[in-house]
């Protein structure tokens, strides 16, 4: 076994014992209910190459991990907000590409509304020219149709859904998305711990425990199970929730967020 084999091997054994971990399931529990909008706001802190990106730091390793192993040309997004997470993956997608992993990268933004001081912000940056923004509603029939044409002029095809976290919205995304994601790939639903968190912090919100992405992503998960469904290409549409990202980073927003295509 070389060193590094040794390592993955060292990582996946201790990986193997957090899920049993009380102790630091709990911390981590704990860690989620003070950080919350609200509370702390923790996620309004960073940013990526100067853009605010409202993302939890763990996820965005987990993120890189996945990109770097999948190595996708073609990353689609649903919620833009600032923009920052549109840097954070065309700058990875670049990175590919400088290393010869894949030719050309683009990333698709999508959101019903992309306020113009946002959208001046993205086309300003130096990695815009990665980026396609596509404003409208994300569920609807001329974007779903726009989306499946560019995705079919690519070969490797990572989908992150994160713009309405609904029930509804978020079991429509996956319908019109997940058929694009590539065997091997993923599909990557945002903020699934919306399920779990205090009604305190969703009480404003057209979401919360019982109507969030996390029930849509079990919902799509049963009915793919139960109809036994083909993609585009007729190969047969499979997923399963990737438990060992989010056992990994410990500190998540998306648990049973982590979709991988089954090949």
């Amino acid at each position: 076994m070389t060193p590094i084999e040794q390592y993955r091997q060292d990582m996946a054994n201790r990986v193997a014992t957090y899920r049993s971990n009380a102790g630091l399931q709990t911390a981590a529990r704990s860690f989620f209910d003070q950080i919350g909008i609200g509370k702390a706001d923790y996620v309004y802190n960073f940013t990526w190459l100067g853009v605010p990106i409202l993302q939890i730091p763990q996820d965005l390793q987990a993120m890189q991990e996945i990109v770097w192993h999948v190595k996708p040309d073609l990353i689609i997004e649903t919620g833009v907000a600032w923009g920052g997470s549109l840097m954070f993956t065309a700058s990875l997608l670049a990175i590919l590409e400088a290393c010869g992993e894949i030719e050309q990268g683009r990333v698709l933004g999508i959101d019903i509304e992309i306020r113009p001081h946002n959208k001046e912000a993205i086309k300003a940056h130096p990695l815009s020219k990665k980026i396609t923004l596509l404003e409208g509603s994300s569920i609807g029939d001329t974007m779903t149709k726009q989306v499946h044409a560019i995705a079919a002029q690519h070969k490797r095809v990572l989908v992150c859904l994160d713009s309405n976290h609904t029930h509804d919205h978020v079991l429509a995304e996956l319908e019109a998305y997940a058929p694009l994601v590539s065997p091997g790939s993923y599909c990557l639903v945002g903020d699934t711990i919306i399920e779990d968190a205090p009604a305190s912090m969703t009480a404003k919100r057209p979401w919360g425990r019982g109507n969030s992405p996390k029930t849509a992503v079990w919902e799509y998960i049963r009915r793919l199970n139960d109809e036994g469904r083909m993609d585009r290409a007729g190969n047969a549409l499979r997923f399963e929730i990737d438990h060992s990202v989010e056992d990994k980073i410990v500190l998540t927003g998306s648990p049973d967020g982590y979709l991988k295509r089954v090949k």
